[in-house]
């Protein structure tokens, strides 16, 4: 198993049980800024096995991770 590999799951994982499973409010708020550092390794491994539908998919991904990380940490005013 390689280093990105390793990565992709710890981060996977723990935003996933962070907004599915978890309870804590703050787990839950977390949950799409542990995604969000989790997507350049999935852009690299996608890249460089030529996925490339994947790596569309890693975008798609990507783009909903910030969105959610905005909308948890925008500035209220």
């Amino acid at each position: 198993m390689t280093t990105t590999q390793i990565l992709l799951a710890m981060f996977g994982l723990t935003a996933v049980y962070m907004s599915m499973v978890s309870t804590s409010p703050t787990h839950n708020k977390w949950a799409p800024v542990v995604g969000l550092c989790g997507q350049p390794f999935w852009l690299y491994a996608t890249s460089s096995a030529d996925q490339w539908g994947m790596f569309v998919l890693c975008l798609a991904y990507t783009a909903l991770y910030a969105k959610g990380s905005w909308r948890v940490y925008k500035w209220k005013g």
